[in-house]
């Protein structure tokens, strides 16, 4: 029993996706999943009691005998006005399941309802939280990383050059630790706000149609990349019409410029949105590519 988390939501719809699924996870699935509120006393900025503003995270885990110590939160996409939680939220975290890592499928809070900085305020918090209960979790706090896909992949590479070491004097527990993530998997991401790249659905449902240009570079993440910046993996597909595939060369030669450890696999196949893409020849190797990066940088080991 997590004695320290207030609050808890069963989800046996979940589970029955993860029991119907063999194919998405072989590793021993726990029941019942949980679905735990970041902010049980009223997430900051909430304009309502909604569950749209109601941030959350939804526990994958792996029995001890299956767990590497690893765990990942789950940024789903859907353009930051909506969330792609099947090919993008629960079908990765039994992925990730299917090779010992505990995972956390977050439900952040969306534009237009809740436009900059509320995503970045959720991811963050939901970092902070698994490296707070990590012993729970059966993960060590050092093994924490963030995988998102397009709306999502920008909410993790806001994560990723976005970040602080958390203020030890804060009275809320959660607030103490840092929300730097160990490592990042971006997928197809969104990355600029620059409007010569960027998806424009996802920036005008996170900044508005017509935000402050200190904005837009800020949340430009390719510019923030520093030589901090967390190891990184991207993959994109050159079919993608939704979102560039320069998103993601401009992000990684941000990471060369300020030798920042990580890869780049563009593939030939595939429309946006492919998820673990199980069906696409080549592009379907994104997910054992990924695995050998993280063995190969010890966070599976």
């Amino acid at each position: 029993m997590l004695h320290t988390i207030p609050l808890r939501i069963t989800s046996l719809v979940l589970l029955s996706l993860i029991l119907l699924t063999p194919s998405l996870c072989h590793a021993e699935p726990l029941a019942p999943l949980e679905t735990i509120l970041l902010w049980p006393e009223g997430a900051p900025g909430a304009v309502g009691e909604l569950p749209e503003d109601k941030p959350t995270i939804t526990v994958y885990p792996v029995s001890q005998g299956s767990a590497n110590k690893c765990g990942i939160v789950i940024c789903p996409g859907g353009g930051y006005g909506g969330h792609a939680m099947s090919h993008e939220g629960h079908e990765i975290a039994s992925w990730f399941n299917s090779f010992g890592v505990t995972a956390f499928v977050l439900k952040y809070r969306l534009g237009k309802r809740y436009p900059h900085p509320a995503p970045m305020h959720d991811v963050q918090r939901a970092i902070r939280y698994v490296r707070t209960h990590s012993k729970e979790f059966n993960i060590e706090e050092n093994r924490i990383g963030v995988i998102g896909f397009s709306a999502g992949g920008h909410l993790a590479s806001t994560a990723a050059t976005h970040f602080d070491a958390g203020n030890p004097k804060d009275k809320d527990h959660v607030n103490q630790k840092s929300c730097r993530p160990d490592f990042a998997i971006l997928c197809y991401p969104v990355i600029t706000m620059n409007l010569n790249y960027t998806h424009k659905g996802s920036r005008n449902n996170l900044l508005g149609s017509n935000p402050n240009p200190k904005l837009v570079e800020s949340l430009s993440n390719e510019l923030q990349v520093t030589p901090q910046t967390t190891p990184t993996f991207l993959f994109h597909t050159l079919e993608d019409q939704a979102v560039p595939v320069m998103n993601s060369v401009l992000f990684y030669e941000a990471m060369i410029k300020h030798r920042v450890k990580g890869e780049l696999h563009l593939f030939q196949t595939g429309r946006h949105g492919v998820g673990l893409a199980k069906k696409i020849p080549g592009t379907s190797a994104w997910t054992g590519l990924v695995e050998n990066w993280m063995n190969a940088n010890g966070w599976t080991k």
